[in-house]
């Protein structure tokens, strides 16, 4: 039995927001999330950034450390994570056939989404966690995630226009179901977010009494400083809240995100957790997000694979690939058909860049046709535009013949393609 055909009954009920099933389904289990300390993360982009310098500090620490994210990449284990390690497959089974079996037949069914969360706390309580760090899926007020009365501290890294569909059309409204996670005196850790969803947010924690703070995006420390303490000199260090660190992560939007981790950090110190600086240091430049600015090898060329899947994401990879200075880029890009493609490729298509464009292994993808005439419209000085059937037909036309930089974008579906495909070229 795989994890696919385990969970694929629940599927069909798609996003379906609210916390009754849940909250249902984790009483008959005997309430495991009551047992887990937890950090609770939400926002539209950085989320994962957070959660992997969080769980990577506090497990060089010495604390067993849970993190719960979403989506997965390749496999559904990368969800489930105990000091940085995926679930093992076989564990997820049995952990998954727990929680079905707690399903009450006389109620409505829970989402697959429920399902698999259940299950992260489910196995979290079983091991025994010290802390677990735990993304939210969606929006916050009524995600699965957002069932525990008392974190130790809750993070918001950034809000912009994603999801509306579901979370509502404003940055106001988006910032209101956010700004769910906040609960009456727990410490909330704030990015810096635009003005409308901050009234919101701000508004929100006074209400409910939140020790607050809104760090500011970590400094770069100049390469005087970098050597006179004879650090790598390939490595990036800065500096927030008096902490000097190395950052393991690509961007330059990783100085706000690290900020919001080390901030959440000094939270945890003064509850009087013990995370020593050299766990900072340690934690800060081993920390990995794959999919995220992440270089990679496909068949011996280099390229740059990044999830983009939104306007935030799409500027701050144009950011990044703008700090390389390239001649031109290709382009290899598939979409979901609910995402804002025009403000994607406005943000990174350039004058004489190539094009690729390919369709998503999911059912809701964007078509490549539709694709490349926006494309067209939006940027007509592009070299090339070109689409192709799959993702393997597009990496064997653009990635050999091209002699400078190479992205791949668009989708986590895509990138999860990605990988599966470069394990089978192994």
């Amino acid at each position: 039995m795989t994890i696919d055909s385990l969970l694929q009954p629940f599927h069909h009920f798609g996003v379906n927001l609210g916390l009754e099933r849940i909250e249902k389904l984790l009483a008959n289990l005997g309430n495991p999330h009551h047992k887990v300390p937890i950090v609770h993360v939400a926002g539209t982009n950085g989320k994962g950034s957070v959660c992997a310098y969080l769980s990577s500090v506090l497990t060089a620490a010495g604390y067993c450390v849970g993190r719960y994210i979403s989506p997965h990449l390749v496999s559904w284990n990368e969800r489930i994570c105990i000091n940085d390690k995926p679930i093992p497959l076989a564990e997820l089974e049995w952990v998954i056939l727990q929680v079905k079996s707690a399903i009450s037949l006389d109620s409505e069914s829970p989402t697959q989404f429920e399902v698999i969360t259940a299950a992260a706390w489910l196995y979290f309580a079983q091991q025994k966690v010290d802390i677990a760090v735990i993304e939210v899926g969606l929006g916050g007020r009524l995600d699965a995630t957002n069932v525990c009365d008392r974190p130790l501290v809750t993070i918001i890294t950034s809000i912009s226009r994603e999801h509306w569909q579901v979370l509502g059309p404003t940055l106001a409204d988006i910032a209101g179901e956010k700004a769910g996670i906040l609960k009456p005196n727990c410490p909330a850790v704030i990015g810096q977010l635009p003005s409308e969803a901050m009234q919101v947010v701000k508004k929100r924690i006074e209400e409910l009494n939140c020790p607050s703070v809104f760090p500011e995006a970590a400094k770069e420390l100049g390469t005087a400083e970098t050597q006179r303490t004879q650090r790598k000199e390939e490595e990036r260090w800065v500096e927030y809240g008096g902490i000097e660190f190395p950052l393991g992560l690509l961007g330059e939007f990783q100085l706000s995100n690290s900020a919001l981790a080390i901030a959440s950090l000094q939270f945890l110190q003064k509850q009087g957790w013990n995370i020593p600086s050299e766990a900072i240091v340690s934690g800060m430049r081993n920390a990995q997000w794959p999919g995220r600015l992440q270089w990679v090898n496909w068949k011996g060329h280099r390229i740059l694979i990044d999830g983009a899947h939104n306007p935030a994401a799409a500027i701050a990879l144009g950011h990044y690939i703008n700090s390389l200075n390239p001649q031109s880029v290709t382009w290899i890009i598939g979409m979901l058909s609910t995402k804002d493609h025009a403000d994607v490729f406005q943000a990174l298509l350039q004058p004489n860049d190539q094009l690729h464009l390919v369709p998503v292994p999911e059912p809701s993808s964007a078509n490549p046709d539709d694709l490349a005439s926006l494309a067209q419209q939006l940027c007509p000085q592009l070299s090339l535009i070109q689409t192709h059937p799959d993702l393997s037909d597009a990496l064997e036309v653009a990635v050999p013949s091209n002699q400078g930089l190479t992205v791949l974008c668009g989708s986590l579906y895509l990138l999860g393609y990605f990988f599966q495909l470069s394990q089978k070229s192994l």
